[in-house]
């Protein structure tokens, strides 16, 4: 497997198909899953001739579950140990959900400071903020991440499965098309990460606020959302986030859901080509 260790010792896996010589494309996870969520993002680019990564966040996937270090700064950091020791110029980086997160402080702090990034795509993305508070009314309030946690305390197992086959995919929608092989996909990433990392990743995802990682972005920056999202609220997310942008442009999807990467690939895949060429 191909690894590197952080400063502080973490191993982070990461996948690197693809022409050395091309340009690259980064991408970057959601809550609890791994690399493998990008399945069908990375065979696509990689057939369009694009060098593509994606790496297991700290606690995830195939990187060491670590006690420590489950916050939004630690994660940005391992993505740009990622980068540094790939040496990724002129990459365009791409999160979904937690991992929108994930990229919106990385191109703050890290990829723009260095010169490293051409441009960004928050898909279904966390920042701003997602948890209520005086100065975010319309945020979701603490008690359902609070919700969150317990489930996954309780019984992770049984809780993941009804993440996955209910509001994530949209599968609880009348008329949904289920996938129990999607379903199964999202379970199976799940479960091979740490509980200790996704239970302190609710905090991470739901309690950042990233006003300030989105207000220092100026290369051009691709928001998309599904309006049918029931994980992240798009009135509460990328509406906002599109604002605080320098250089952003909001694209919505009529009834797609927060996984819409996988239930609606082809399309997420058509548009983000030409974003990246444009």
């Amino acid at each position: 497997m191909s690894t590197i260790t952080t400063p502080d010792g973490v191993e982070i896996f990461y996948k690197d198909w693809g022409p050395k010589t091309a340009q690259p494309i980064m991408f970057h996870h959601g809550w609890p899953l791994s690399s493998d969520d990008w399945d069908a993002q990375m065979l696509f680019f990689l057939a369009q001739g694009y060098r593509v990564i994606a790496h297991d966040r700290r606690g995830h996937g195939r990187s060491t579950q670590v006690s420590d270090g489950h916050d939004m700064d630690h994660y940005a950091a391992d993505a740009a140990a990622v980068v540094q020791h790939l040496d990724l110029r002129n990459a365009v980086h791409i999160g979904h959900s937690t991992g929108g997160g994930e990229v919106a402080r990385y191109v703050a702090r890290h990829g723009e400071p260095q010169g490293r990034v051409a441009k960004a795509v928050l898909v279904s993305a966390v920042p701003p903020l997602m948890v209520k508070t005086e100065s975010n009314p319309g945020g979701t309030p603490i008690e359902v991440f609070d919700g969150f946690r317990k489930a996954l305390a309780d019984n992770r197992a049984q809780f993941f499965l009804d993440v996955a086959a209910g509001p994530f995919y949209g599968f609880n929608r009348d008329g949904a098309k289920v996938s129990q092989g999607v379903i199964n996909n999202w379970w199976r990433q799940g479960m091979i990460g740490g509980a200790k990392a996704h239970y302190e990743g609710i905090k991470a995802f739901s309690e950042t606020d990233q006003t300030e990682d989105l207000k220092a972005i100026s290369v051009p920056t691709l928001v998309m959302h599904g309006d049918d999202d029931q994980i992240v609220p798009i009135d509460d997310a990328s509406r906002l986030s599109v604002k605080l942008l320098k250089n952003g442009t909001l694209k919505v999807y009529p009834g797609f859901p927060h996984g819409m990467l996988t239930t609606h690939a082809d399309v997420i895949n058509a548009d983000l080509l030409a974003f990246i060429k444009s």
